[in-house]
């Protein structure tokens, strides 16, 4: 970029790759490797600074995979993005998305530069450390296959804080030098609770860790997008204006990143936001009309 804008910082813009075959947006399209390389290089195009790769499905409800089999589906795709241009020059890093140990290993060693862990646990945030690899610490309640089980909380934003500072502590401890926190919207939580916590993203981003949100075609904005409780869901790929307006929201109330599908459009809303946040009128404190 050049011009007026080079020197805007904007939030950063993670662009979800699913080399999986049961993913509830995108599950099937890039499960074989070629499909999978063509849609990351299609992402690092529309302008992610992030490809979060996964081998399993965190969708509610879903299977469990088996390590040699996520590692079958990722890592042939993190090794051929290692060696692409941009990857090599820093511009673009991969996460690895995975709750094992052996997977988040593999690939930081291929080529992998952060570890997306849904299930915050401390065995990841060691691999990270060893690595020098940045780590996610995501909150959720329950497993994906139970998770959406009628999840409660006495307050969900404490909770949540709460635990997002215990962990994201604990990597500190294990060495990791950049830890990252996401509140886990969508991970055993209603749509009152998803709400309450993407109201809440500034109480996250001051904790003091830099902020990671999802909530990309997620349910809760295809129920919220319908219009009312007695009228039809909207499905997934009707839920493209809910994901751009969350996310837009989420970046200016101080995430440092959002987890997105929708690449270009977000990156192009993030690109605006940081437009504004540099604008003079905020740079030299001049008073707003």
């Amino acid at each position: 970029m050049t011009g007026p804008y080079a020197a805007v910082v904007r939030p950063l813009v993670m662009g979800v790759l699913n080399v999986t075959p049961d993913s509830f947006f995108d599950g099937g399209r890039y499960f074989a490797a070629p499909s999978a390389l063509g849609r990351a290089r299609q992402i690092i195009e529309e302008g992610a600074d992030i490809v979060d790769v996964g081998g399993e499905s965190t969708r509610p409800g879903a299977i469990p995979v088996e390590e040699g089999e996520e590692l079958r589906r990722v890592l042939p795709v993190v090794e051929a993005l290692a060696g692409e241009a941009s990857v090599a020059a820093g511009e673009v890093r991969i996460s690895v998305d995975t709750t094992k140990a052996g997977v988040a290993r593999a690939c930081l060693a291929a080529g992998a530069s952060m570890v997306n862990d849904v299930s915050a646990s401390p065995e990841l945030a060691a691999v990270a450390a060893e690595a020098g690899a940045a780590y996610v610490a995501m909150h959720a309640k329950g497993s994906p296959r139970t998770m959406q089980d009628d999840p409660r909380y006495d307050d969900v934003v404490s909770e949540v804080l709460g635990f997002l500072a215990e962990r994201a502590e604990a990597a500190e401890a294990f060495g990791v030098r950049e830890v990252w926190v996401d509140p886990g919207i969508g991970f055993g939580k209603t749509a009152h609770h998803n709400l309450a916590l993407l109201e809440a993203t500034d109480r996250v981003a001051a904790l003091g860790w830099p902020v990671l949100v999802g909530t990309s075609r997620k349910s809760f904005l295809g129920r919220l997008a319908a219009g009312g409780p007695d009228e039809p869901l909207l499905g997934p790929e009707e839920r493209f204006e809910g994901s751009l307006a969350s996310a837009v929201w989420a970046m200016a109330a101080g995430a440092s990143a959002v987890r997105v599908h929708d690449v270009a459009a977000t990156v192009q809303a993030a690109r605006l936001l940081g437009a504004v946040a540099a604008a003079p009128s905020r740079q030299h404190g001049e008073a707003r009309p």
